[in-house]
């Protein structure tokens, strides 16, 4: 199973949080060669920023620069495979125009189509988006996980 993993879910991975139970089941799914992640290669970045941005915080939320380096340097162990984004920018501008989503977003979605995988993520506010769209069977939330099988989370 071939799986696009969005920077919302690749955190949960990472940083304790709300859906991190739910994020690890893919990881774990991965490391056992049952899910491929493929990725545009904005995912780096934008997990890069989570990280930045966590490191930032002056709360008890916060994680220092050198546990921020650690975590990245772990995701890049992962080998996830990405696609450049001159491959899906096409694709994905035709996404973010009909459903309403930043081309930032639906990289994840054309990534999904050309890898023939499932979009998880997150963001429930993005999967409602894209729930009445002819890609609504590429996008699922982490937490519609009914064992090993995903479905699209309605709004």
């Amino acid at each position: 199973m071939r799986i696009v993993p969005d920077a919302s879910v690749a955190a949960k991975w990472l940083l304790p949080e709300e859906g991190s139970t739910e994020a690890d089941v893919l990881l774990e799914g991965a490391v056992a060669g049952r899910i491929t992640f493929v990725v545009p290669e904005l995912w780096y970045a934008e997990l890069g920023n989570v990280l930045w941005n966590r490191a930032r915080l002056s709360t008890q939320d916060a994680i220092t620069g050198a546990q921020a380096a650690s975590c990245i340097e772990h995701v890049a162990q992962l080998h996830v495979r990405s696609i450049g984004h001159a491959e899906l920018i096409v694709a994905a501008l035709a996404i973010a125009l009909k459903v309403g989503v930043t081309v930032y977003d639906a990289l994840y979605v054309a990534a999904a189509i050309h890898a023939d995988a499932r979009f998880v993520t997150a963001d429930r506010a993005m999967v409602r988006k894209l729930a009445g769209s002819r890609w609504a069977d590429r996008v699922a939330t982490m937490t519609a996980a009914e064992g090993e099988e995903w479905r699209v989370e309605k709004a």
